[in-house]
């Protein structure tokens, strides 16, 4: 079986931190998403959860934390939503896990609106915004 590479990118002023690594079972997406080359930044991602192995007894917690995102890269998280369901039905054990922010009930019902299309199990946390970010 070939070794798949673990992506590491650091955030930036318009792009998030992207974690994806298999052998340490990290994944996550962090920051605030206004890219816009959206396929440029996105589509590696897509392409690389596409090529993961997958069996029975793989469990993937997918971490969303996101402050904002603009509506390109709301298209773009949902491919990328859609391609976690394409994983689940291969026999992976997938839940998302949604940070929001307490003060921002819109990007709650943004994640319960992602939930509702892809059918996959999320898991919403609320978390206090620290006041140097605020």
């Amino acid at each position: 079986m070939n070794r798949i590479e673990k992506i590491h990118r650091f955030a930036t002023d318009v792009s998030p931190e992207v974690i994806l690594d298999i052998e340490d079972n990290v994944f996550s997406i962090k920051g605030k998403s206004v890219v816009s080359e959206v396929d440029y930044f996105y589509q590696p991602i897509i392409d690389w959860l596409g090529n993961i192995p997958i069996d029975s007894a793989s469990k993937m917690n997918f971490i969303f934390d996101l402050e904002y995102f603009n509506v390109f890269s709301s298209k773009r998280i949902l491919f990328l939503l859609y391609k976690l369901k394409d994983i689940k039905e291969r026999g992976a054990n997938i839940k998302v896990i949604w940070y929001f922010s307490i003060e921002d009930d819109d990007m709650k019902e943004v994640g319960e609106d992602f939930a509702c299309m892809v059918n996959l199990p999320f898991e919403f946390v609320s978390k206090q915004v620290e006041p140097n970010k605020a």
